[in-house]
């Protein structure tokens, strides 16, 4: 029920206030939809945390490219630690298909 309404109030965000701020998010996907799938993954608690941390990253300075919503949640997160839940710097990108991978001899 929880995670319905705030899904509610993001989707009512993308189709008011987003169109009229402009779409110029520097990540995939958009820091709205990031959050509303880290809200549906992990709970509010956590997925409103992880949402915070991405648009504090999404900042002039900030990072960029793809991210994506992790898996899980990392080991050190707790309730009582909730900036534990969130990743501060850095993206969670797939591996690239173009890496080149190690030769063993």
């Amino acid at each position: 029920m929880v995670r319905a309404a705030a899904h509610g109030l993001i989707r009512a965000y993308q189709l008011t206030l987003s169109g009229l701020a402009g779409r110029q998010c520097r990540h995939w996907p958009s820091c709205s939809a990031y959050t509303d799938e880290a809200i549906q993954r992990h709970g509010l608690w956590a997925g409103s945390w992880m949402g915070l941390a991405r648009i504090c990253r999404c900042g002039p300075f900030g990072t960029h490219g793809i991210d994506l919503v992790p898996e899980t949640l990392p080991g050190r997160a707790a309730w009582h630690r909730p900036w534990a839940y969130a990743r501060w710097r850095g993206v969670n990108a797939p591996p690239s298909p173009f890496a080149c991978e190690a030769v063993e001899e």
